[in-house]
């Protein structure tokens, strides 16, 4: 019991009542693994933390293209935080980032 108060000094004080201990829940997922309720992001160019006060941060997804130029349905998902935006460096870094992933999805 983290109090600091033993259980006959708690029924003492409080003869009326009853004092439960309750343990904090977390999220669980399907499987009832205890999961975290916010995972943040991280910066794709960067390696920052994007923290939830990050307004100026955004997500882009760009999708795959066969040899003919149609739409395959899988997609690469980059994130850039505010402070790479606001230096103006969001073009080359996604730039950088896309050639960097291109060669590993064998893009053209």
């Amino acid at each position: 019991m983290n109090s600091r108060y033993n259980q006959q000094q708690l029924n003492q004080i409080l003869p009326w009542s009853k004092v439960f201990i309750v343990e904090s829940t977390k999220m669980q997922n399907e499987e009832g693994q205890h999961m975290d309720l916010y995972i943040p992001r991280k910066c794709s160019a960067t390696n920052r933390l994007i923290t939830s006060k990050d307004h100026a941060s955004v997500q882009i997804n760009i999708g795959h293209l066969d040899e003919s130029g149609i739409y395959t349905g899988q997609l690469s998902t980059f994130a850039l935080c505010g402070f790479v935006r606001a230096q103006g460096d969001a073009d080359s870094a996604l730039d950088r980032l896309w050639q960097k992933k291109k060669a590993e999805v064998r893009q053209q």
